[in-house]
């Protein structure tokens, strides 16, 4: 029976996915973004242990509302791919259930996905912090290379792609890294949208509480201007960007 660590689930409408999502929080990451909602999922041991059933049997409780609304299943965390087996097993398990599914991953760990993982993935969400190197490092402590041989591989395989671009002022709103990002994803077949998401700080009560200081603490969240901006960048190059 294979199983996993959790820290929660809840359901969510536009932003995990179509429709209104059951999304799933794995516990466990390997990157440390500065900007984190949800540092309270970064270790594995702070996680429930539970199995497939179990979480399937929740699922279960909310799906005719869920696949009423158009809906489908959000694995997100946290980081997925820390733990593919369970990823991979929890994916199967719901589309043998006929429900949409879609992965929420920063593509770091994108080299443990299997075949058989993606081919049950209706839709990955991808977050790509920045599209320069030493900021990506600064942002995430981790390096950019596995995320776009992800975003490659995703699009080799025809998978329907949605990118996440949390925009943080002075870390990664330049214009250059965004036009370059942009061209990237222009030559990409698979990339249905962008999600252009403003930095905020309602994570910052979750590091208080954790004692932990909040690296943004002083950073200013971007203003309406500023967000329209960046969006229009990748609207130039044809992509959709809200």
């Amino acid at each position: 029976m294979t199983t996993g660590r959790i820290h929660s689930w809840d359901l969510s409408t536009g932003v995990d996915g179509p429709g209104t999502r059951f999304v799933l929080f794995v516990s466990g990451c390997p990157l440390r973004c500065l900007y984190c909602a949800n540092p309270d999922t970064w270790h594995m041991r702070d996680g429930k242990e539970t199995t497939v059933d179990e979480v399937m049997a929740e699922i279960e409780k909310y799906r005719p509302f869920v696949t009423a609304a158009g809906g489908g299943v959000t694995v997100t965390g946290g980081e997925p791919l820390l733990q593919p087996a369970f990823t991979g097993a929890l994916l199967r398990r719901c589309k043998e259930a006929g429900l949409h599914t879609a992965l929420d991953t920063s593509g770091f760990l994108g080299a443990r996905a299997t075949g058989e993982l993606l081919a049950d993935t209706d839709l990955v969400l991808l977050d790509i912090k920045t599209f320069d190197i030493a900021a990506y490092r600064e942002l995430t402590g981790g390096a950019l290379a596995p995320t776009l041989n992800f975003a490659t591989r995703l699009d080799r395989l025809g998978i329907p792609v949605w990118i996440r671009y949390v925009l943080v002022p002075g870390r990664n709103d330049a214009p250059e890294p965004i036009d370059g990002l942009a061209r990237f994803l222009s030559g990409l077949g698979n990339v249905d949208r962008v999600d252009v998401l403003p930095f905020h700080k309602l994570g910052a009560p979750k590091y208080e509480a954790l004692g932990i200081p909040f690296p943004l603490r002083d950073t200013p969240v971007p203003d309406a201007a500023l967000t329209e901006r960046v969006r229009g960048q990748f609207r130039d190059c044809g992509l959709s960007a809200y």
